[in-house]
């Protein structure tokens, strides 16, 4: 049990540490004690019950099908070239540098926005270099809107480009902490730092034990 707990623990240093040089320096960085980094919400959102499917073909509803306290939320898609694999990166620092209670009591999930060219093989390549520990969700396009509409996330119609490339009219770059009651308590801006997530997941988990 030791072994795997440290073998799990390994994984998540070595896939984090693979993600950018930048980010390594990122996490060097530590937050102000007893500052809390992230957005409160006021009057949390609900999210939607509508399900989409998770990387094995089966369906997966961030209402329903999140057991874990602290479930964090991001949306993006994989050809993306600079913001989403920074911030999953900053997630995958942070969950390493977490003990192994408070890791037991988050799930990351990544939502794609990209469905056209982001199927449920290239989205868990994707982030099994980062983390093989996130989840991945896709969809058609119209549900992920309905459902990131429900967390006032942003996700554009994107459309084919004559070059061959796609223009998706940008995304919400946000990070969404999602807690036992499934609703939407906290933002995170894509500048937060692993070490800034690190602390506020931990007091987020603490206010709820």
């Amino acid at each position: 049990m030791v072994f795997a707990v440290a073998d799990r623990r390994w994984r998540r240093l070595a896939a984090a540490g693979a993600a950018t040089a930048m980010l390594v320096v990122a996490g060097c960085s530590s937050p102000d004690p007893g500052v809390f980094h992230g957005t409160r919400l006021v009057n949390p959102y609900d999210v939607s019950t509508t399900a989409l499917t998770d990387t094995e073909g089966d369906e997966f509803s961030l209402a329903t099908d999140t057991d874990t306290p602290l479930t964090l939320v991001f949306f993006g898609y994989t050809h993306c070239p600079d913001i989403c694999p920074q911030v999953l990166g900053n997630l995958a620092f942070a969950m390493a540098q977490l003990d192994q209670a408070d890791r037991d009591d988050v799930r990351v999930v990544f939502v794609t926005t990209d469905p056209a060219r982001d199927d449920a093989q290239r989205i868990r390549a994707y982030l099994d270099r980062i983390d093989k520990d996130f989840e991945g969700l896709t969809g058609d396009l119209d549900t992920i809107i309905e459902v990131g509409d429900s967390l006032k996330i942003y996700v554009s119609d994107g459309e084919k480009l004559p070059t061959g490339g796609y223009d998706l009219g940008g995304h919400t770059t946000s990070t969404i902490a999602l807690d036992a009651d499934d609703q939407a308590v906290v933002y995170w801006s894509d500048t937060t730092s692993p070490a800034q997530f690190a602390s506020d997941i931990h007091t987020l988990l603490e206010e709820q034990r």
